[in-house]
């Protein structure tokens, strides 16, 4: 069913609401004293579990236009996305800032206490390189190859719910719930894991 540009308009401004809403949430609890004991790791989980959850909805809309034939539901795939790569992007600012203090020197002895950091800084690294070109006019630049790096999203996909599985030290039913949702979208998705085998496949014939 195809929606109409005020539906596909109202769309947007409700995924704008969820992805700013809980921003706003967040910078009220910080100011009123009520983030946690220790309000550095409370905003560096929040914004963290923020990417997360947008992943999620990212992988969860094609299956919801698909099985509802609301293809309209598309438009708002690449917003959610960059929402992702945003709350991604004030968890790093967070982790560096207010934990690390800016003190580069730290960063590699935390690494060794806390590998995890490497997966998520790698899908970091790949969301920022899906944000910078999602925009159209890349898009038709990049042809073929722009679906073939978008298709990056399905490893991001892993990496986050790892990271954030490996981070927790006891409290890992949430971790595991997030494993097993993306598992699920993923295979879902099980054709899609040709990412790499069309070249292998095409160096045969």
């Amino acid at each position: 069913m195809r929606l109409s540009t005020k539906k596909i308009f109202s769309i947007k401004i409700f995924a704008h609401l969820t992805g700013m809403l809980p921003l706003l949430y967040l910078l009220l609890k910080v100011l009123e004293g009520q983030a946690g004991g220790d309000p550095v790791q409370y905003i560096i989980h929040f914004t963290g579990m923020g990417a997360l959850n947008s992943v999620v909805l990212t992988l969860l809309i094609s299956p919801l236009a698909k099985q509802f034939k609301l293809g309209g539901l598309l438009n708002v795939r690449r917003l959610v996305g960059l929402y992702a790569f945003s709350y991604a992007s004030l968890h790093v600012l967070a982790f560096f800032s207010l934990d690390l203090l800016f003190a580069w020197s730290l960063f590699f002895s935390e690494v060794a206490k806390r590998p995890y950091i490497l997966l998520g800084l790698l899908a970091y690294v790949l969301l920022m390189a899906l944000a910078l070109t999602s925009f159209s006019h890349i898009k038709r630049k990049m042809r073929g190859h722009w679906q073939k790096l978008h298709n990056w999203i399905y490893v991001i996909a892993v990496l986050v719910p790892i990271h954030f599985y490996w981070s927790v030290k006891s409290e890992v039913i949430e971790p595991s719930l997030y494993l097993l949702t993306l598992f699920i979208l993923l295979c879902i998705r099980v054709k899609k894991f040709n990412i790499f085998s069309s070249k292998k496949t095409a160096s045969r014939q």
